[in-house]
């Protein structure tokens, strides 16, 4: 199947957008390529500092300048269940390099900090800004001129790219993401949900509601449903940055251990120093990106990818933006249904058939870029097969021709919807994005009076004292980067989704984040300019109509264009929304910044 025609232009505008930048990205690249390791190059006192602690048949290896050596750059900690399983990832890497004929060395560590833990609270408002730091980290890991490639361990939220953004850096060195895989499945997704919901309304307790919460997160590994954490699973690999079928392998399993090793051995082999150089900057071009960009769409996956995919395409010299997104959507159909989409989780959707299945369907439907270098080789068609044990080794074989289960994964021929599960919005209210995957058509469309709130605790506050109960826009301001963060808003959900079984019309608008845990009610995110900024947000007042369709992408405040245009934007009362962590931090780094439209640049938000 020839490529779609709207894929080849959205991809050739972003080639052509991004020509200067992205020249000098590889310009570095080239300049920093090199067929001997670049620790030659290293004074003989930084050399004895870099293995002095390192086993003698290492040293050997390292003095000899002939052998790779693997940086591993880990995001392990014991509080994200998704991480917890790395603790034993370096031994078994440094034990595949060594019979691989290599090195590995624990390069260093990074931050990864649980949206789980801080959800609704305080360490929230720093969740965002931890993806940079992240990437600081991993680029400082990376900084000692010791390494000929780059393994990388981390899953979860802003984890995954803050590593790819520091790995873009040492754009020369081969890099593969090594996860963990997800937990097995507890509790259903649905039966979750509706005890959340039981609680918001106060039917049950909070004994309910924690036994319910530890029935679903209950082990080692990924939490199971469709948010930031598994998309970025999905991201890695259809960029082709895991080894494939890499993403949703259950940790402790011996699959999982033989793909960690088979990671180690495939970074081994293609770096400079041998036959098959394939350095992360050819792998992270302008066709990989709209690949990742496609694999959100056809997933329904999370919505901050809207801001992490733009972030990491600039740190590889590439420029989109939110308008690439939503024309790719109209093109896109949606294949999987996994929840919050649906009912199932990412195991479910892994038996039906998963990555493998989705990326041949894409593939052979011309909707995917298939001519692009990934860790596995040239061609994302590798990507079409699936990992098996022979022999307590990995070996691959093509993913099933049909899906296990329609319910959870389809052919492109017969998609749950003929677009993808994220659209643009736009209107007198900035620029917004909206997850509709997970939407009802019935509740695409709400138009209702707006109630305006600068906290969400002033939201759950509000609904409790029965004030939602009617036909309601909720607008949440002062919720973007600038202002404190933009911590995830996931909290409101439970409660807006009360109102919607009551069957009254109800939206989100807010300048802050919902995550990829945005479920069935509708809701503008990401608002663009931020209130803070002077956004037109900070226009609206209590008892104004605003409009939210989904179906035409328009947002818009139904004010008289004179009054609106006369109306001043809110400012911020600090005295009343506190000092929380986030906001004490992002006083000092606005008054540090360079200006406004830069910081936007780096958080993926400027347009």
């Amino acid at each position: 199947m020839p490529l779609h025609p709207r894929l080849a232009e959205v991809t050739d505008r972003i080639i052509a957008r991004s020509k200067s930048s992205r020249s000098r990205y590889l310009e570095r690249m080239a300049a920093a390529a090199s067929k001997e390791p670049v620790r030659k190059g290293l004074a003989c006192t930084n050399q004895a500092h870099a293995w002095a602690a390192m086993p003698e048949t290492d040293k050997i290896m390292l003095r000899e300048m002939r052998q790779p050596n693997l940086a591993i750059v880990s995001a392990y900690n014991e509080m994200l269940s998704a991480h917890q399983p790395f603790e034993t990832f370096p031994a078994i890497i440094k034990a595949a390099a060594h019979a691989a004929g290599a090195t590995a060395q624990f390069a260093g560590g990074v931050p990864a900090m649980c949206d789980g833990v801080t959800q609704g609270q305080p360490g929230m408002e720093l969740s965002l800004f931890s993806r940079d730091v992240i990437a600081m980290s991993t680029a400082v890991a990376l900084s000692h001129n010791m390494f000929d490639a780059t393994l990388c361990l981390g899953v979860c939220d802003k984890i995954v790219p803050g590593l790819l953004i520091g790995a873009l850096q040492f754009s020369h060195l081969p890099t593969i993401f090594v996860p963990a895989g997800p937990m097995t499945s507890g509790i259903s997704n649905k039966e979750k949900a509706k005890t959340r919901q039981l609680f918001a309304e106060g039917k049950v307790g909070r004994e309910a509601l924690l036994a319910s919460e530890e029935g679903s997160y209950h082990g080692a590994g990924t939490c199971t449903f469709y948010g930031t954490a598994n998309s970025n699973q999905m991201l890695m690999e259809i960029m082709g940055l895991h080894l494939p079928g890499a993403a949703f392998t259950n940790p402790g399993t011996e699959l999982r251990d033989a793909l960690t090793r088979a990671a180690a051995k495939r970074a081994a082999a293609i770096t400079a120093l041998g036959n098959e150089y394939i350095p992360i900057g050819q792998v992270i071009d302008e066709k990989a990106i709209v690949n990742g960009i496609i694999g959100l769409l056809a997933t329904g996956g999370s919505t901050n990818h809207t801001i992490h995919l733009i972030a990491i395409a600039r740190a590889a010299g590439i420029i989109i933006d939110w308008s690439d997104f939503n024309d790719l959507s109209a093109i896109i159909p949606l294949l999987a249904k996994v929840y919050p989409n649906g009912s199932a989780d990412v195991n479910h959707f892994h038996a039906a058939g998963g990555m493998g299945y989705l990326i041949r369907e894409l593939l052979d439907a011309g909707l995917l870029h298939e001519d692009v270098w990934t860790v596995a080789g040239h061609g994302l068609r590798h990507y079409a097969d699936e990992p098996f044990l022979e022999n307590g080794e990995a070996i691959w074989r093509p993913a099933p021709v049909q899906s296990g289960d329609d319910s959870v994964l389809r052919p492109a021929s017969n998609p749950f919807s003929a677009d993808g599960g994220t659209k643009l919005l736009a209107g007198n209210l900035g620029r917004a994005v909206i997850k509709v995957s997970a939407v009802a058509p019935e509740h695409r469309v709400v138009e209702a009076p707006a109630i305006v709130f600068d906290d969400q605790d002033d939201v759950l506050a509000a609904f409790k004292r029965g004030e939602l109960e009617k036909d309601v826009i909720v607008v949440l301001r002062f919720q973007g980067p600038r202002a404190n963060g933009m911590p995830e808003l996931h909290k409101l959900t439970p409660a807006l989704g009360v109102l919607q079984d009551r069957g009254f019309k109800v939206a989100l608008v807010t300048d802050g984040r919902m995550s990829g845990a945005s479920g069935k009610v509708p809701a503008a995110i990401h608002i663009t300019p931020e209130v803070v900024s002077g956004g037109p947000l900070g226009k609206v007042r209590t008892g104004d109509v605003i409009r939210l369709d989904a179906e035409t992408g328009d947002l818009i405040a139904k004010v008289d264009a004179a009054e609106w245009n006369a109306r001043d934007v809110a400012s911020a009362d600090m005295a009343k929304n506190g000092h929380g962590m986030g906001r004490e931090l992002f006083a000092s780094f606005r008054a540090a910044a360079t200006g406004a439209e830069e910081g936007a640049i780096s958080l993926g938000l400027a347009h």
